[in-house]
């Protein structure tokens, strides 16, 4: 299907193409708290042009006899980049009062709807404070089928993955220009769909982010909200319906603002306890040593490595992406800060220093727990979907979650917010391995084995028989990247 969605009726509002660079270093805006610094920011039309560009925009093209393909800032799974973002404001520099949608294809806005639009989202947030606050807003949406013609229902997972994976680039990029930042994925959905003038049926909103601070708060009351019947690019001669994508949609959707502020609040930690004392703490270097490579350069940089040569990592590499991408992620349903619903489970097939085995990671102690130790190459590539890419790489990171818990504290939303917080922990990971001028990429799974293989500590066995554990939500394959072999 088409990669963009193009309004076909609206005239182009060209963004500002050439903004300073990011200078910040890259490590040190992954592991930024996304709140700082305080007092009044208001992004002004060249910041929020580059935060959307290196969020969602492309980077570099590839052109060919009778093709061409343009790659973007984050990583999607299949490179089918089906999330679109949309940007709902008060007046700023440069920039009018408005609903705009973001068109990556000629790197322009669009507005859909004149005025401050403000209020409704802050009465969709049950007055999220970030919200309330917030000259800038930016929504996240998915359109399911471009992904689900080629993942079926599995897609639904995936939208909140390659959220993720934008959300970690947001967040580094709205740190580096001293913006404050925040993931809030509680909201009544039906609220922000019709100001976006979605079909939830097709796409949906998954996540809102709030950028910058005002004293001021928005108005009382917002313009009216009506349908827009706008036309937009058919994305492909046909479409399927999954209706278990609109299911759990559905399912997982709030109705109410008594419900998003219900939801609003702290869950289950997803920190292991220490039950080893043979825990190995990291070694990452120091602010001044760790690598200076910007945030823009990184970012512009940014691939999916095809290939991994089997060449070891140093623990004070491996450390550092640990580290800076495990700080924490500003959100609302992560109280207080630094919290995380994840749990992060490690193949280390070849790092100097470390002998390879499965690991557990410990975020409050910065250690990792040895497991097993042993070659798990083999094991690591059937787990990954019988790819060869986790068995040539050095390391693999697991995010699992318990959704029992989760779903007890969160009910049916826990499964996005758990789903999302490993998209960013894998966004960040992907940065954190650029950063060190290494290489990454995002990978599917056998979901059951995964769980098996990091037993009894993911799935602790009663009578022998192996309990429902921890689910897999993202893998992350780091390691040296090699060039393609001919042919391949």
């Amino acid at each position: 299907p088409l990669p963009f969605k193009i309004n076909t009726t609206l005239p182009p509002i060209p963004l500002p193409a050439d903004p300073a660079p990011i200078t910040m270093p890259a490590l040190a805006a992954i592991a930024a708290p996304g709140t700082d610094p305080a007092g009044e920011r208001v992004p002004d039309l060249h910041v929020l042009a580059q935060i959307l560009h290196l969020g969602a925009g492309i980077t570099r093209e590839r052109r060919g006899d009778g093709w061409e393909v343009q790659f973007r800032a984050a990583a999607c799974t299949g490179a089918l980049y089906h999330v679109e973002l949309y940007l709902v404001c008060g007046d700023l520099p440069g920039l009018p009062a408005g609903v705009y949608h973001f068109g990556v294809h000629d790197f322009a806005l669009r507005r859909l709807r004149a005025g401050d639009s403000r209020p409704v989202l802050v009465r969709a947030t049950a007055g999220e404070p970030a919200m309330a606050h917030a000259p800038a807003i930016i929504v996240c949406t998915s359109t399911y089928w471009r992904n689900a013609w080629k993942y079926q229902a599995r897609a639904y997972r995936h939208c909140f993955w390659d959220t993720g994976t934008i959300l970690a680039n947001l967040l580094a990029a709205a740190a580096g220009r001293a913006v404050p930042a925040r993931v809030i994925p509680g909201f009544v959905d039906a609220a922000v769909n019709s100001l976006l003038d979605l079909d939830s049926n097709r796409e949906a909103s998954l996540a809102l982010v709030p950028l910058g601070r005002t004293g001021a708060s928005p108005p009382d009351t917002a313009p009216a909200v009506g349908p827009l019947r706008l036309e937009t690019a058919p994305l492909s001669r046909f479409e399927v319906d999954y209706p278990a994508i609109r299911a759990m949609h559905a399912a997982s959707s709030l109705a109410s603002k008594d419900a998003v502020a219900a939801w609003r609040g702290g869950g289950p930690s997803g920190d292991p306890p220490v039950a080893d004392s043979r825990t190995i703490g990291l070694q990452p270097p120091g602010d001044a040593d760790a690598p200076a490579d910007s945030v823009t350069e990184v970012i512009l940089r940014r691939g999916s490595s095809r290939r991994f040569a089997r060449k070891p990592l140093t623990f004070s590499q491996l450390s550092t992406m640990l580290d800076r991408a495990t700080r924490g992620t500003p959100a609302d349903f992560l109280d207080p800060p630094g919290a995380t619903l994840i749990s992060l489970y490690v193949i280390v097939h070849a790092v100097e220093g470390l002998a390879p085995g499965a690991y557990v990671y410990h975020r409050r102690e910065r250690g990792l727990e040895l497991l097993r130790e042993g070659n798990f190459r083999n094991q690591a590539g059937y787990l990954g979907l019988e790819q060869e890419l986790p068995a040539e790489a050095s390391v693999n990171v697991y995010c699992l979650a318990d959704l029992k818990p989760i779903l007890a504290r969160f009910g049916n939303r826990g499964y996005r917010a758990a789903q999302l917080e490993g998209g960013i922990t894998g966004g960040k990971l992907y940065l954190a391995a650029y950063a060190e001028r290494l290489g990454a990429t995002g990978l599917t799974f056998y979901d059951d084995a995964v769980t098996e293989f990091f037993s009894p500590h993911a799935a602790p066995k009663e009578s022998g028989v192996l309990r429902t554990g921890k689910s897999v939500m993202f893998l992350t394959a780091l390691g040296h990247p090699a060039r393609r072999r001919a042919g391949s």
